[in-house]
């Protein structure tokens, strides 16, 4: 409810989340309420420390302070991604955001091993812990802070598909749990002699350690280019069918910029004997329909196909029938026959599915045997194959 009275009060325009002033907004609001908000955290927590002697106390104030760090980042990853193209990054800065939320992590992770210093240095060093009811309350009070301003950014985050507002989500939510463990380390305290306090500390540095890597394998996954939104690929590939002459599609290959900003190519079946000119016209309005439907930038390829040759398609029946008994094959492409009478070469692509492990060597095996199925059926025929990765992985 907060959330989307904050939304409308502060976003002009906050349904148009696809335009980039209304994007930045949500990634500037998401920075600026973290700021504030850790800021009051951080100075309440801190003096809570200082006054109960507690070094897990403190070492979730200065958690804190790096949070409203992270979101001064965030605010500046927001600005700095949307940079128009130049000279030297023809496709945009998008991807400064995603740089942004690596940073984040780092600082993170970087929080996590200074405190697991600290905490255990407190182990060596035990001081006594002064428990008071107040502290417990602002404590207990702080976690339910720390949970909408979690949910708070996972919302803006869903709202808008940012990678930066989710990794703050996330790193929000760690710490919800690093201050129930924070708090449950000061109750303790009254009943407990040992240093329980420096062992809990480990325990919150610990899981701060463990939020950073997570953040870390986040948002290096984009940077190093992991697979397309499943939804996406449907809605590109069933867009395309819907165009006249266009009988199948295949090679689809999505490029990532940045939030929004995705470059796609594919290429699309068309008849052989129909006017290239016609083609081309229908290929040309797809590519400016579904761009824009999609928010995209698509490239189109034709590849003519033989659509009513009967021994072609015969012939291609046969293949499909025959690639069965290769499990690691999604599927083939690209069919036609060369040559005449019974000595005949059928060329065609196959395309290895997504999640298999395939080298050189495995791939002249597979064709190999491909051709030795084939020479079951038609003894004078060879395949001549070409072997495509499926960068698409749907689930």
């Amino acid at each position: 409810m907060i959330s989307k009275f904050l939304v409308k009060h502060f976003i002009k325009n906050y349904e148009k989340t696809n335009d980039i002033k209304v994007r930045n907004s949500y990634g500037y609001l998401g920075g600026i309420v973290g700021v504030i908000l850790n800021i009051i955290l951080f100075c309440i927590k801190f003096s809570l420390g200082l006054i109960s002697h507690s070094i897990a106390i403190t070492a979730d104030a200065f958690n804190n302070l790096s949070d409203s760090a992270s979101s001064l980042i965030t605010i500046l990853g927001f600005k700095l991604s949307n940079k128009p193209a130049d000279k030297e990054h023809p496709f945009g800065h998008g991807r400064i955001e995603y740089i942004s939320a690596l940073v984040v992590a780092f600082l993170v992770l970087m929080v996590g091993l200074e405190f697991i210093k600290t905490s255990f240095n407190r182990i060596l060093h035990p001081t006594k812990i002064n428990f008071n009811i107040a502290i417990f309350i602002l404590i207990l009070l702080s976690i339910c802070l720390k949970l909408w301003i979690s949910k708070f950014n996972l919302f803006l985050s869903k709202a808008i598909n940012s990678q930066a507002l989710k990794a703050s989500s996330s790193d929000a939510f760690a710490d919800v749990i690093t201050s129930s463990v924070v708090a449950l380390s000061l109750l303790l305290s009254r009943w407990v002699t040992f240093p329980i306090d420096g062992y809990i500390g480990i325990v919150v540095a610990l899981f701060i350690v463990y939020s950073g890597i997570s953040l870390i394998k986040e948002t290096l996954d984009p940077l190093l280019g992991e697979p397309p939104d499943p939804n996406l690929v449907t809605n590109i590939q069933s867009s395309l069918l819907e165009y006249e002459y266009i009988t199948g599609v295949h090679d689809l290959i999505i490029h990532n910029y940045g939030p929004n900003k995705c470059i796609a190519s594919i290429h699309a079946e068309v008849p052989c004997d129909e006017s290239i000119v016609k083609i081309h016209e229908i290929i040309d309005k797809a590519e400016k329909e579904i761009s824009q439907k999609l928010g995209i930038s698509l490239v189109i390829h034709m590849d003519p196909i033989n659509t009513n040759d009967v021994e072609v398609n015969t012939a291609k029946k046969e293949i499909e029938n025959l690639i069965k008994f290769f499990p690691i094959i999604d599927s083939i492409h690209d069919f036609r026959i060369v040559g005449e009478g019974n000595y005949k070469n059928y060329i065609f692509d196959v395309v290895i599915k997504s999640d298999v492990i395939f080298n050189s060597s495995d791939e002249e095996n597979l064709k190999t045997e491909i051709n030795k199925k084939l020479r079951e059926i038609h003894p004078n025929c060879s395949a001549i194959i070409t072997v495509d990765r499926n960068y698409i992985s749907i689930k």
